[in-house]
């Protein structure tokens, strides 16, 4: 019984690691993803405001 338990508790703590890992890897990305966006320039529209003033 004890080495059923025991096989219970290494499951749930390879599940927790697994969780973790891709928690991990998915900031990873996103950080990733936000120093790719640095090297470009200004994306936004340039507007101009063409309304008289008064």
């Amino acid at each position: 019984m004890k080495i059923i338990a025991l096989l219970i508790v290494m499951l749930l703590g390879f599940g927790a690691i697994c969780k973790k890992t891709l928690s991990d890897n998915k900031e990873i990305v996103y950080q990733h993803e936000l120093n790719q966006y640095k090297s470009y320039p200004n994306l936004l529209p340039v507007v101009e405001v063409v309304a008289p003033r008064g």
